[in-house]
């Protein structure tokens, strides 16, 4: 079906060819994956079969390339349209329409066809992707994940016999990917389809493919085999080719089946060894029963101070014992929590991120809890100068990535007593300026907050323990909390670097977030997952100030509410890598792009460069920024915020077109600014990723969370997010590769 007879492609002003050598046939009825390190021109040679190369990215093609007869050279891509059908790694790209059902039927009136067969393979294509509740939806209001599918339905409805497919599972979540899998698999089984598809997410699809062609380096011929055959030599496999090589499997296995079938052996030798615990892992830490989540959820969100102070009590007696108090290691010595007004014992504060010593200030006018003594609030900036650009490191403001709605259900509290976090140096103390001028609250001292200071000989582990310093201001501009007599805390609370309290964001009839709460202290690293539209790009975007929240109230940097802080002043602490890296680009070059990070950082010269290195060898200084294949396009970006090093850094999908290398290199870096105390908080579809480097995970479902814990009590309890090593060993506590080499 596909032929390439001695290709090579060869773009302007590059010295050598990004494909050379290429001599191979792709028959028809197959499907055939192309794999291969970022940058070594795996989307070129998918360029060359739609004809985009070199018709539209320039350059030159010596040799042929020939799709069901016909030849790309003198065909160009309209030519071919009928015949091949393309999904690039930027599905932005790719729209015509501005609505998802528009956007499914558009290909198919370019062909001529009838009304009424267009109308059936839409409604096919709505029920195949899980599209049928976005049907009216705009593209633009989509999540990233949600706008793949609807790329992907565009090339499927017109039923092409080649489908040409760049990275189609990177931004769906792992059940929509599967389901993605499974359609490309009925329609090369069934209907004959040949399928070319170029993926770094090999634990996804390498048991789906039928040949594999790899490019092992740029300008360098590829090779064609077996999937088993070429993942045994491969610079780039999946963690269950890694673990084969490890235990001695030949051939590999390829699915999480059949390495469970080989995996006996390796578990009797690993059954007397202890786990190196897993980033966020703690056995202080236990996962609440649902019946509880669901109580501390109401607990959490019924606008009702009495209810929550009932079920406050009730979570504290299916406890069966009191919580106990919380030390600071290096801090005061121990002491309990003082009794609330009248001589009631204070109720248990939900925890999980939200432990609060004081009740929240209230929200959208609900009337606030009393008995206790007020915080201050947080010292508020303005946002009047708000740049109409964003500063570097900032993304441009976009619609809220929605999720399906729905009413609460669970908090995703995690216990009600926390460890406490560990925290290096000692604390200092101050007091918070009134938040907007407002007169200070009374009825007792104000809590104070613990400032950090240092991290030279410090614990490095991450904060388990979440309880808040001060309870969040009031949303929307309202006073906040007051009543109560007396008592400020024996003790300092951890800092945190951000906080987020009843959060809520709605897009007309869609809401995107409801109730949401979740704090991140210095040094952590959060994962939040979940399927696509549940909202997690929205949190993000919230915490960088490019969505105002509905409801609720945001803090980062120590009191700044995002939204109203000028992007000069918010990016010293806070730093976004959103999903489409082009957002964050600007000049020419990536020489120039790196200059001007190192100087709107302060700094030193060569900082954004060596983080570009370090991260993907190779980008030549005059390359443009839109040359750049997607992975590297994402290195760049991520170097350019990297280069401020801002206290939070927020990541929107980091591994997207990232090979293993590539990736093991980004955890390496993003350790390391961990252990300075940096935290950060990414929102991925890699269970990979998760479960290498996050301390805890987050969970959203259509707005809410639903989980919140250490890293392998959520993602070992769920299928779909466990990783390829827990599932072939449960139930043994591994989750990694390195933790089973490790122990052996």
């Amino acid at each position: 079906m596909i032929r390439f007879e001695n290709v090579s492609v060869t773009y302007a002003d590059a010295a050598t060819p990004t494909v050379a050598g290429v001599d191979l046939t792709v028959p028809e009825g197959e499907l055939v994956l192309l794999v291969g390190p970022s940058g070594v021109g795996k989307s070129t040679l998918l360029g060359a079969v739609s004809g985009l190369v070199p018709h539209f990215t320039g350059g030159t093609l010596r040799g042929r390339v020939t799709v069901d007869g016909r030849d790309t050279r003198t065909h160009k891509p309209r030519e071919l349209a009928d015949l091949v059908g393309t999904v690039g790694q930027d599905p932005l790209a790719h729209f015509v329409t501005d609505t998802v059902e528009d956007e499914l039927a558009y290909g198919m009136e370019s062909l001529g066809l009838a009304p009424d067969v267009m109308r059936r393979r839409v409604e096919e294509t709505l029920d195949l992707l899980g599209l049928a509740g976005l049907r009216d939806r705009p593209i633009a209001t989509l999540s990233g994940g949600q706008q793949q599918r609807v790329a992907i339905g565009s090339v499927l409805t017109p039923h092409p016999k080649v489908l040409v497919l760049d990275e189609p599972t990177s931004a769906l979540d792992p059940a929509a990917a599967e389901e993605v899998l499974a359609v490309l698999q009925r329609l090369v089984h069934d209907l004959g389809t040949t399928v070319l598809m170029a993926e770094h997410r090999l634990e996804r699809v390498i048991q789906y493919a039928d040949q594999v062609v790899l490019l092992p380096e740029a300008g360098a011929p590829p090779v064609m085999g077996a999937p088993a055959d070429i993942m045994a030599v491969s610079p780039v496999h999946p963690p269950v080719v890694s673990l084969a090589r490890l235990a001695g499997w030949t051939p590999p296995p390829l699915s999480v089946r059949d390495a469970r079938r080989r995996a006996a052996p390796l578990r009797s030798r690993l059954a007397g060894a202890s786990a190196s615990p897993a980033p966020g892992a703690s056995p202080r830490t236990p996962v609440r029963p649902p019946a509880v989540s669901s109580i501390a959820g109401r607990a959490q969100n019924d606008p009702r101070p009495g209810v929550r102070r009932l079920l406050h009590r009730l979570l504290r007696r299916s406890a069966n014992t009191p919580p106990p108090a919380t030390a600071i290691p290096g801090g005061p010595p121990e002491t309990h929590r003082p009794a609330a007004a009248g001589g009631e014992a204070p109720d248990p504060a939900p925890t999980g991120g939200r432990a609060h010593p004081h009740p929240p200030a209230a929200a959208d006018g609900e009337a606030p809890a009393t008995g206790g003594p007020a915080p201050e609030s947080p010292t508020r900036t303005g946002g009047a100068d708000r740049s109409p650009r964003p500063a570097r490191g900032q993304a441009h403001p976009q619609p809220a990535a929605a999720g399906d709605g729905g009413a609460p259900t669970t908090g995703g509290l995690a216990p009600d007593s926390p460890p406490a976090r560990p925290e290096a140096g000692r604390h200092t103390h101050h007091r918070p300026a009134a938040a907007d001028g407002e007169t200070p609250t009374t009825g007792g001292p104000a809590p104070e907050s613990p400032t950090r200071t240092g991290g030279a000989g410090g614990n490095p582990s991450p904060a388990e323990g979440r309880a808040h310093p001060h309870p969040p201001a009031a949303a929307d501009d309202q006073a906040p909390a007051t009543g109560g007599t007396g008592g400020s805390l024996a003790h300092p609370h951890p800092p945190v670097v951000a906080e987020v309290w009843r959060l809520g964001v709605r897009r007309g009839r869609v809401e995107a977030l409801s109730g949401v709460g979740l704090a991140v202290g210095p040094g952590e690293t959060v994962a939040l997952m979940g399927r696509n539209g549940a909202g997690k790009s929205t949190l993000l975007n919230i915490l960088v100030g490019t969505v105002e929240p509905t409801s609720g109230s945001v803090r980062v940097g120590g009191g700044l509410t995002p939204h109203r802080t000028p992007p000069r002043e918010l990016v010293r602490h806070v730093g976004l890598v959103p999903q489409e890296p082009r957002d964050l680009l600007y000049a020419d070059t990536v020489a120039a792009e790196c200059a001007a990070a190192d100087t709107d950082a302060g700094a030193a010269p060569g900082t954004c460069r060596g983080l570009v290195t370090a991260l993907v060898p190779g980008v030549a200084d005059a390359t443009h920024p839109r040359d750049l294949s997607e992975g590297q396009r994402l290195a760049l970006a991520l170097a350019i915020v990297l280069t401020a090093r801002p206290p939070l850094l927020l990541l929107d999908e980091p591994t997207r077109g990232l090979d293993y290398a590539a990736k093991s290199r980004l955890v390496a870096v993003l350790r390391g600014l961990a252990a300075e105390g940096h935290a950060i908080v990414l929102a991925t579809h890699d269970v990979e990723l998760a479960a290498e480097l996050a301390h805890r995970v987050v969970i959203l479902a259509e707005g809410e969370v639903v989980a919140d814990g250490p890293t392998a009590d959520v993602v070992t309890s769920s299928p779909a997010f466990a990783p390829q090593v827990a599932k072939i060993l449960a139930p043994q506590p591994w989750l990694t590769v390195a933790q089973v080499e490790a122990a052996l």
